[in-house]
């Protein structure tokens, strides 16, 4: 069986539960058997899972689930692997799923392989694949043990519906007693979140100050797409870390990463250069981003971007 942990936020599933889901159906079917996922605490329409291809959805409810701690989590999606026998089990490449990977592998003495982005090939045996060296290469490893963990990077596959909702069953698990207690959750609300954008628009220095960040929120709100923002303009303060992305930043994956007044240093673009299209406004035509770049405009981003603004808007009301 391959399980996979589906994380949800407030009781709501994400796209990367979708994508998770997919990623395990689909490895489920190179191995030849089924899979499963597990939810921890209570989420909305868990059947729904059944959609993206997991057979059956185990969920566990228990006040020792209604925060969030890795040292528990981990202890309890050991054990239902355990339970229910799962040769793999994968968990989201987020946050929350970096804290839990080595842990699983540890409790299930599993070889674990982080940042996937494939699906494995089972061929006598289990190889996967992931991105090397700030996403200028791919290396394919080779997982012997009986057990594997894996984390799956956002926006590596598109989830996609094979089935119908799934019978959802109560698994019983013995909760360890938990060693921190959570106090108070600060979260980011309202936009989609950066590892799961499939639309970015993302500013820098080229921009002069905050005053001028509207150009950037103007054209992300008609996209609907998600804000980031180089390191120089985070650590000044002109927009929260939070948006930051790049090496030292959050890595992102979107369909379309807009850069626009951002030179392009090799820090930013280990970051973003896993995008599918990457399209670059800048006045210097020298900068190293056109380099990277599916398309570039050399020009003023404060004529440009407002011309791109109004030109969508026409577009989108023809």
């Amino acid at each position: 069986m391959v399980l996979v942990f589906a994380e949800h936020q407030n009781g709501t599933f994400k796209k990367a539960a979708f994508e998770l889901v997919s990623y395990g159906y689909k490895t489920a079917q190179a191995m030849g058997v089924e899979c499963a996922a597990l939810v921890l605490g209570q989420a909305e329409e868990p059947a729904s899972l059944g959609k993206y291809g997991a057979s059956k959805v185990y969920q566990f409810e228990h006040e020792a689930v209604q925060q969030f701690d890795s040292q528990v989590y981990a202890a309890l999606i050991a054990e239902a692997a355990k339970k229910l026998d799962a040769r793999v089990v994968v968990v989201n490449h987020s946050s929350t799923g970096k804290s839990l990977l080595g842990r699983l592998a540890v409790r299930l003495e599993a070889g674990s392989v982080s940042g996937v982005n494939a699906v494995p090939e089972v061929n006598g045996a289990f190889r996967v694949k992931k991105p090397v060296f700030s996403g200028k290469a791919f290396a394919t490893y080779e997982v012997a043990t009986p057990v594997k963990v894996l984390s799956l990077m956002g926006n590596a596959i598109q989830p996609a519906e094979v089935g119908d909702a799934a019978e959802v069953a109560a698994i019983e698990l013995d909760p360890p007693a938990a060693q921190v207690k959570v106090r108070d959750v600060n979260r980011v609300e309202g936009r989609v979140p950066l590892p799961e954008a499939e639309l970015v628009v993302s500013g820098g220095r080229g921009l002069k100050g905050p005053e001028n960040w509207g150009l950037v929120e103007d054209l992300a709100e008609l996209l609907g797409a998600t804000t980031a923002c180089s390191r120089p303009v985070a650590d000044v303060g002109w927009r929260p870390h939070h948006e930051h992305v790049g090496q030292t930043g959050i890595a992102i994956r979107p369909n379309l990463y807009i850069a626009i007044g951002i030179s392009g240093a090799i820090q930013h673009l280990a970051g973003v250069n896993n995008s599918k299209t990457i399209v670059v406004i800048n006045k210097d035509p020298e900068a190293p981003f056109f380099k990277a770049a599916d398309y570039g405009v050399v020009g003023d981003l404060f004529d440009v971007v407002p011309r791109l603004t109004e030109a969508i808007k026409t577009l989108k009301t023809d």
